[in-house]
């Protein structure tokens, strides 16, 4: 038992086992089913319209954080006594009556395309731009791969192929285990691609969608509806024009149109041989009216002072924000909710801050960040990183939740991740506390390190784990692998849609367990004097050791 008070994780377990996840009249100090669940209902009630930023729901959702926190008794985590960091963003959304064309051939938005802009303009005007298919679209030296080869992209549609080379590769291909096997590195993320075609001039940026490759079915790409956030950019022409996704089966058509095989060609980018090449004769046009306002949207930050060394930041994040609303589903439903994605995580934050507020201070300073704009590109937890209320290079980690699973106890915990940091050890620790063990992801190809708030921390070189169920299915006590695998994919049909809403029948056995997870780690790390480190070989061990005797 610590010296704090808290239970043991072994002790937590058996709680949860014996009473479903909630002890008949829980204290502050103990992680309550019944109070996470309780939040979002709230949360993802209709009355919060979705949470999307800038807008009504947004309004609601941080006076109801803000209300959460004061009854706790923890400090406001913002400047000057603030609860909040505001995060000024541009909104864009495609209005109706545009048109989209290759070579004249009508292009149906939804169907066979997915666009959206970054840009604060009124219009996007494309007239007959030549198309260029760039393969993955890796610039990597560090790897020896190099898919442009000095092709210009300026003025023309760069399209890509979804994830990186190595996802697909077989023995024998030049990309096998360059890029991590199936494991995604930040090459095969859609935003690297759009900014990389940015960096290069490219006027516009379409990338071919394939579920495997996305980590997500072609509903979940159109759900924003061709609506867009981004930070204010200092420069117009920091982003393409127009960016977004073509279906599969209408790129496989568009390929052809070109004289060239898709199949072949995704075997044809595996090779470090690959070059860039234009798309024949194909031309893309588009006249889309563009809507655009200017968000102040806003992170919540709380703060639990630490006694003896509060310059140090032990923080725990989640994210606010939704999908807010977009078309009517099948039974007329247009809000989004965002209950599991990440209602949930935000419940367990909302609890850790309670926990912690009730106890003794720890020796280091606790932050407790909830997040806007996750959904539109980790664009609220950017915000931060770019300017950070505490310093970056005294931020001993950050601890991630973003969708916890519903489905009870399990004998695993999915690490998001592997060989990234030692909190993955820290993590192994803490499981087997509870009697659980560590499994790694069983769908790296989904990038998902990469797609999370923790990642606008890690990339300044903060040590970061993320707990987020979508890495594979858990081996559930109740039904084992087979019954966590069932689980998943009845959550990912639900994903960023209608359907992800607060469910009385949830089992948040598990859920409880993992947050508690987060609490073992926490406390540690905040009473501790350790700064965990990366792994050497990792992409963010040089930014942290750059900053490394400002931590003596």
């Amino acid at each position: 038992m610590m010296a704090d008070g808290w239970r043991t994780g072994a002790a937590v377990a058996a709680i949860l086992t014996a009473t479903g996840g909630q002890a008949a009249t829980p204290s502050p100090t103990q992680i309550s089913g019944a109070r996470m669940s309780a939040s979002v209902k709230v949360l993802a009630s209709d009355a919060f319209e979705g949470r999307a930023p800038g807008t009504a729901g947004e309004t609601r959702t941080i006076d109801w954080l803000i209300a959460q926190f004061k009854t706790m008794g923890v400090q406001p985590g913002g400047r000057n006594g603030s609860w909040t960091q505001a995060v000024p963003l541009v909104r864009t959304q495609i209005a109706p009556g545009g048109t989209i064309a290759v070579s004249g051939t009508p292009m149906v938005a939804g169907r066979d395309i997915y666009v959206s802009t970054l840009r604060a303009v009124d219009r996007v005007t494309i007239a007959n731009a030549p198309m260029v298919f760039v393969g993955y679209g890796v610039h990597a030296p560090e790897r020896q791969w190099d898919d442009f080869k000095g092709i210009d992209l300026k003025g023309k549609i760069a399209v890509f192929l979804v994830n990186d080379p190595d996802f697909e590769a077989v023995a024998g291909d030049d990309a096998k285990g360059r890029f991590g096997d199936r494991r995604m590195t930040y090459y095969g993320r859609w935003t690297y691609k759009y900014e990389e075609a940015a960096r290069r001039g490219a006027i516009g940026a379409l990338i071919v969608h394939d579920t495997a490759g996305a980590g997500y079915r072609w509903d979940t790409v159109v759900a924003p509806g061709g609506g867009n956030y981004d930070i204010v950019q200092a420069k117009p022409d920091a982003r393409v024009a127009l960016q977004g996704w073509i279906s599969g089966k209408a790129a496989a058509a568009l390929f052809a149109r070109a004289g060239l095989d898709l199949a072949a060609e995704r075997v044809r980018a595996r090779s470090n041989a690959f070059r860039a090449k234009p798309m024949a004769a194909l031309t893309f046009s588009a006249n889309l009216p563009v809507t655009q306002s200017r968000v102040e949207s806003r992170n919540v930050l709380a703060r639990i002072p630490g006694r003896t060394r509060p310059d140090e930041t032990v923080m725990i994040g989640a994210h606010w924000d939704a999908y807010g609303q977009g078309t009517p589903d099948a039974q007329g439903r247009t809000v989004r909710p965002g209950a599991n994605d990440d209602a949930l995580g935000v419940a367990g934050v909302l609890e850790l801050a309670r926990g912690f507020a009730a106890r003794p201070a720890p020796a280091r300073s606790l932050v407790f960040a909830l997040w806007s704009g996750e959904e539109r590109g980790l664009l609220g937890s950017e915000t931060y990183a770019v300017d950070p209320i505490y310093p970056i290079d005294r931020t001993v980690a950050n601890l991630t939740l973003d969708v916890l699973q519903t489905a009870g106890p399990a004998r695993d915990v999915i690490l998001v991740g592997q060989k990234q940091n030692a909190l993955e050890d820290d993590l192994a620790r803490a499981a087997a506390g509870q009697g659980r063990r560590i499994t790694p992801e069983t769908l790296p190809e989904r990038g998902l390190f990469y797609r999370a708030d923790h990642f606008s921390l890690a990339r300044r070189g903060v040590p970061t784990i993320l707990l987020m169920a979508l890495g594979g299915g858990p081996d559930l006590v109740r039904g084992g692998r087979a019954a966590g695998d069932a689980w998943l994919r009845g959550y990912m049909a639900c994903y960023h849609q209608t359907c992800d809403a607060w469910d009385a029948g949830w089992d948040l056995r598990g859920a409880v367990a993992d947050t508690e997870l987060v609490r073992v780690m926490a406390a540690d790390l905040a009473n501790g004097t350790r700064w965990p480190e990366w792994r050497a070989g990792s992409e963010f061990d040089a930014v942290r050791r750059a900053s490394a005797a400002r931590r003596q």
